[in-house]
């Protein structure tokens, strides 16, 4: 009987183990780039150049709520902010 508490035991110490790597190495990485990304968006401002996820580079023209005005060589587009890349923007302008 006591041999088999310890392996249960064992068991769960090893799936808890398991779980707090996972957590360090998998979800805290992607929810702090998350947390910047949606920082990044926030701040953004109005003559900002960008580049969207989809590789619209562009400067902002107008800024609402949830979405912008972007200036491209063939005129205007609505998008939404969250399309915006930090990752790409910073790539090509620096910011």
């Amino acid at each position: 009987m006591l041999l088999q508490q310890n392996s249960i035991a064992s068991t769960i110490c090893m799936f808890s183990l398991i779980f707090i790597i996972f957590y360090f190495f998998m979800i805290r990485p992607q929810v702090r780039k998350q947390k910047l990304e949606k920082e990044f968006q926030e701040g953004l401002k109005i003559g900002s150049y960008i580049v969207t996820n989809s590789g619209i580079h562009g400067k902002i023209i107008e800024i609402k709520d949830d979405f912008c005005i972007l200036e491209i060589i063939t005129g205007k587009i609505k998008l939404e902010k969250n399309t915006i890349s930090k990752d790409l923007t910073q790539l090509r302008y620096g910011k």
